[in-house]
């Protein structure tokens, strides 16, 4: 289980000295409010992976993750208003936060799938259905789905693991209406951004978002979006369906924690190791060219 004690970021002091307030702190993001009223969300280096932060952080990955938003939010901005109001930060968070407004978030991941992999494979395996969607047989690791599924997932506590559910729980949750709105939005979004990740050579596999209700009632896009840490990309060149696919996210640091490199046993209690300088490296490297693929920019 994660460890609930996690460090504080390290311009927590200089936050609070400046007049903000602290408000959260989750596996990547701490929170802070600013003296404006609003939220100030500041992305860490730190990497989780199976319900656990890692004791081994990324170096750059707080700047990647918000850069990498940033640009989305942007692409994205015509399907679904985002909850990003400026990026002038102190110094002491330049390049990985963001000024967002407050949303009254919905308790709802919103997982959608263009790809077979994963926790939806295993599913599909057992009953050839994903959160209660019915799937064609003969799929395996990797296959191209017909049409993108809305899979949604319910939002755990820090040290407890999301649970994937169908859409009658989702309804059961926020109202049909909300339901309804959050799946749309979900497969619309997911739709531009396959689109815009295969003209530079990168399938999205699948992805997760989160959205709130902003204070005049509009449902908002929020948190980080289509990240390497919320979403899977693979090279478009590389896709061969049966396997496992090469990846230009954090899969590559799963695999090493469940590998006989690591001696770490993941059905046991105990906390994963610390990440080899090479796997840590290659990590970077590789959400590093996930994200000057996708923008066509270097990282300032």
């Amino acid at each position: 289980m994660t460890t609930t004690l996690l460090p504080p970021d390290p311009a927590h002091e200089s936050l609070l000295a400046h007049g903000f307030s602290f408000v959260h702190q989750g596996k990547v993001r701490s929170l802070y409010g600013t003296p404006e009223g609003h939220l100030l969300v500041v992305a860490s280096d730190r990497i989780s992976a199976y319900d656990w932060v890692l004791s081994t952080p990324i170096p750059d990955k707080g700047r990647i993750l918000t850069s990498l938003s940033l640009w989305w939010f942007d692409q994205l901005k015509d399907i679904v208003p985002h909850h990003v109001i400026s990026t002038d930060v102190p110094d002491a968070v330049a390049g990985r936060a963001m000024v967002c407004q407050r949303l009254d978030m919905f308790p709802v991941e919103c997982v959608a799938r263009g790809y077979l992999t994963g926790s939806g494979l295993i599913e599909y395996n057992a009953s050839s259905t994903v959160c209660g969607v019915e799937l064609p047989s003969g799929l395996v690791d990797g296959s191209r789905l017909d049409e993108p599924i809305f899979t949604p997932a319910t939002k755990a506590d820090l040290g407890d693991h999301d649970e994937n559910v169908d859409f009658a729980h989702v309804v059961r949750l926020i109202g049909q209406s909300d339901a309804d709105e959050l799946r749309r939005l979900t497969l619309a979004v997911y739709q531009r951004a396959e689109a815009i990740a295969a003209e530079r050579g990168i399938l999205l596999a699948d992805t997760k978002f989160e959205f709130g209700r902003g204070a005049d009632g509009t449902i908002v896009l929020g948190d980080e979006v289509l990240t390497p840490d919320s979403s899977r990309f693979w090279p478009a060149a590389g896709w061969k369906p049966g396997s496992a696919q090469p990846s230009y996210d954090k899969q590559f640091v799963r695999d090493w924690l469940t590998s006989a490199a690591s001696g770490w046993d993941r059905t046991s209690e105990t906390e994963p190791p610390a990440l080899p300088q090479d796997i840590v490296a290659a990590t970077r490297a590789k959400y590093l060219e996930a994200y000057e693929l996708l923008t066509g920019q270097e990282l300032s």
